[in-house]
């Protein structure tokens, strides 16, 4: 069967007045189900009201535009209420509840991009609502309820009945809101847009590493990831990303690791090769676009004049990337007799294949 690696849009799940939830549907992209990774997009209008709900999936979330106040409760923890805006990344360990809140003019719109191996379905979120006419206080009956809660009937049916919303629902203006918690923020969030770069070459390209070194709750959620943002007609280094662990006879081992990237801004054109040298993949990429590269592949980016942002996550909280071109590319550890033997060349087409991009590493600026 032939590997189907386009990109692809969410589409719409449930929604209303107050905002909308979409997702990528493993059925369209199979990639979600084989890597077991899910991946879904939340927007709020404003006064828009995302209902308490907890995931069968670690995920980590990445504010795509702007501004918002997010509740989240750890396992046996306090509520976190915290301010989040465009940019920011947010991880979401397995078991964590969590609630969104827009009350700004502009829509807020949340990423999440997840691993769904320990979920119901491989390759796509299950949520499971506190509240709400999908909530679990309707799925029980009135006397569970009132002994559970110890309240008395007319508050139970309340508690089961009242909210007739699913997922998200409209406040009304005048509905007070917590306010969050500056202090609230610390470890909980990091704005990609704001955070020092991993990597950044002027006028070309730079990138933002989620690990566990600036935002430590990524370890708990087994995921890293990364905002890279490409100037216009700027290259990215053909290269696959790399997992170091320790086995559990503490030996360290290395091992491919799957990536998921979305556009976040502007387009590009982008080649994928996977076995046998052949090109999967050759296509035009742009915001909204949803794809995965399987493990081993080796993938590349040209932006459009516009420039080129994505956001992936990589299913370990601390990558290694191995790039093939460029100044620290792996070309530059290998002998030039090995070199010349393996492509089969005089010497000099080895020392000007070796001479070039010297001073490039990751990104490579535009022809001149």
């Amino acid at each position: 069967m032939e590997l189907d690696l386009s990109p692809k849009l969410a589409k719409k799940v449930y929604g209303g007045d107050g905002g909308s939830y979409s997702a990528w549907c493993p059925t369209e992209l199979p990639m979600l189900r084989q890597g077991n990774i899910g991946a879904a997009k939340l927007a709020l209008e404003k006064n828009g009201f995302a209902l308490p709900r907890y995931s069968d999936s670690s995920k980590v979330a990445y504010v795509l535009q702007g501004a918002g106040v997010a509740g989240i409760i750890l396992p046996e923890s306090e509520e976190k209420v915290v301010a989040i805006k465009k940019g920011d990344g947010i991880a979401l360990p397995f078991g964590v509840i969590t609630w969104w809140y827009n009350k700004d003019d502009t829509e807020l719109e949340v990423l999440f991009l997840g691993d769904t191996s320990k979920g119901h379905k491989a390759g796509q979120f299950t949520d499971f609502f506190l509240t709400g006419a999908n909530g679990i206080f309707t799925g029980f009956t009135t006397d569970f309820v009132k002994r559970a809660w110890d309240v008395d009937d007319d508050t139970a049916k309340a508690l089961i009945g009242n909210q007739q919303g699913k997922g998200i629902v409209k406040l009304d203006a005048n509905v007070k809101m917590p306010e969050p918690k500056p202090d609230h923020r610390k470890g909980m969030a990091l704005n990609c847009e704001e955070a020092p770069l991993d990597t950044d070459i002027k006028n070309v390209g730079n990138v933002v590493l989620l690990t566990t070194k600036n935002l430590p709750l990524v370890g708990q959620v087994g995921l890293g990831a990364d905002l890279v943002r490409l100037e216009g007609n700027a290259m990215c280094s053909p290269g696959f990303s790399c997992v170091f662990a320790l086995s559990d006879d503490r030996i360290p081992q290395h091992d491919s690791a799957l990536q998921v990237t979305y556009i976040v801004k502007g387009s590009g054109r982008l080649q994928v090769v996977g076995v046998d040298g052949k090109r999967v993949l050759e296509t035009v990429v742009k915001a909204g676009n949803l794809l995965i590269v399987p493990r081993f592949f080796v993938v590349s980016k040209i932006a459009d004049p516009d420039g080129l942002s994505w956001f992936s996550i990589i299913t370990t909280p601390n990558p290694v990337f191995t790039h093939l071109a460029g100044s620290i590319g792996a070309w530059k550890a290998i002998s030039p007799e090995v070199l010349q033997a393996a492509f089969k060349v005089p010497a000099e087409t080895e020392k000007l294949f070796r001479s070039k991009r010297t001073n490039d590493a990751i990104f490579f600026p535009p022809p001149q």
